[in-house]
């Protein structure tokens, strides 16, 4: 087994070099035709737009494969993807680390934090609609306390035909 180059890993492909049969020389010649042939294929798949449905799978893997831990999920590609991230895992496991390897879950439980989403979880009325107290106060809120009622489309559309006239 090879170490990864890191060329190799930025563009995903540790893998290759993780189960390489070549003897573990960095920069032998064997090395370069492989990472130049993988730069060369993922350029080709990669730059400019998707016409075929082979080239759309082509780089929803090379995505995949990139970061793999993010797909362990995926109906068609999960169990190869964390057989990926257990692969990479091993490989980078440093056994005088403080955690232990039997705690370290290869599994992803959730997606990446998003600050968005987790503001838009706090929403109070996503279980169930305000009610028609609630409605009314926002609306005097949102008017500044105007009682004034919204205009209806076709006011708006006449305000507009108007103001085209002028």
């Amino acid at each position: 087994m090879s170490l990864p180059r890191r060329a190799m890993e930025q563009m995903g492909f540790a893998l290759c070099c993780l189960s390489c049969d070549a003897p573990d020389v960095p920069g032998s010649e064997r090395c370069r035709e492989c990472t130049n042939r993988h730069v060369s294929a993922r350029e080709r798949l990669t730059v400019g737009k998707a016409t075929t449905k082979a080239q759309r799978l082509a780089r929803e893997q090379i995505t995949m494969l990139a970061d793999p831990g993010n797909h362990i999920l995926d109906d068609d590609h999960g169990k190869w993807m964390e057989r990926y991230e257990a692969l990479i895992h091993d490989h980078q496991y440093d056994p005088k680390a403080k955690r232990n390897r039997a705690t370290t879950p290869l599994r992803r439980l959730s997606r990446k934090r998003s600050i968005i989403r987790d503001v838009a979880n706090q929403n109070r009325w996503a279980a169930k609609p305000p009610d028609e107290s609630e409605i009314n106060e926002m609306r005097t809120v949102l008017r500044a306390g105007s009682q004034e009622q919204p205009m209806t489309w076709d006011e708006l559309m006449s305000q507009i035909e108007d103001l085209m006239e002028d």
